[in-house]
C-alpha cells in the first residue's frame, strides 16, 4: 500500500485509517493526497513546511518538532495505522489531549498492543515508531515482514498477553 509511495517518492504526511480505502476484495488503497508532497526524486529526502496543521496523534515526533516530513516519518504513521486497525479502529491516544500525546511520545511513551494482537505485529509497529528516524524500518522492510507473516501464520499465533482494554 504506502511501498508505491516510498518508491515513487512522495511523502504522505496524512497515512490514516480514515485515509485508506477497502474494496470488496480487500484491497487497500491510501486516499486523501492534500498533503503530500513530491521528494525530489529521493526517497531519502525531507519535505519542511511551516504552519498548517498537521494530525498530531498520527505523527511523527521530529515532524511535529521540526515540521520535517520524510518517508521515514510516513512509517511512523503507518504503525499508527496498524494499531487502529488491529484495534477495530480504536482512537490512538484515547482521551488524551494533543499535549499529552506530545508529551508522553517525547517521554517515550508508545501505544500498548490492543488487545488479541500478535507479538510479532505490536513489535512491527514498535519499530515504526523508533525515537530515531534511522532506526525505523523502510517501507520495502515493512512489506518483506508483512509478506513472511502471511506465508507463516504460525508466527501470528503468540498473542501479547497484557492489554489495557
Amino acid at each position: 500500500m504506502t511501498q508505491c509511495l516510498f518508491f515513487l517518492f512522495y511523502v504522505h504526511r496524512d497515512l490514516a485509517a480514515r485515509n485508506i480505502l477497502v474494496n470488496s476484495n480487500l484491497v487497500c488503497k491510501v486516499s486523501d493526497f492534500g498533503l503530500s508532497r513530491v521528494l525530489e526524486d529521493d526517497p531519502e529526502a525531507a519535505y519542511t513546511t511551516r504552519g498548517g496543521k498537521i494530525p498530531i496523534r498520527w505523527t511523527a515526533p521530529e515532524a511535529i518538532a521540526y515540521r520535517k516530513f520524510t518517508s521515514a516519518s510516513d512509517v511512523w504513521s503507518y504503525g499508527i495505522v496498524m494499531w487502529e486497525v488491529i484495534s477495530y479502529g480504536e482512537r490512538p491516544y484515547w482521551e488524551m489531549s494533543n499535549q499529552d500525546v506530545i508529551k508522553a511520545i517525547d517521554e517515550g511513551y508508545r501505544l500498548p498492543a490492543p488487545m488479541d494482537c500478535p507479538v510479532v505485529l505490536h513489535q512491527l509497529m514498535l519499530d515504526c515508531w523508533e525515537k530515531s528516524r534511522s532506526e525505523r524500518p523502510k517501507f520495502g522492510q515493512i512489506v518483506n515482514t508483512l509478506d513472511k507473516l502471511i506465508r507463516n501464520p504460525n508466527s501470528l499465533k503468540e498473542l501479547v498477553n497484557s492489554s489495557v482494554w
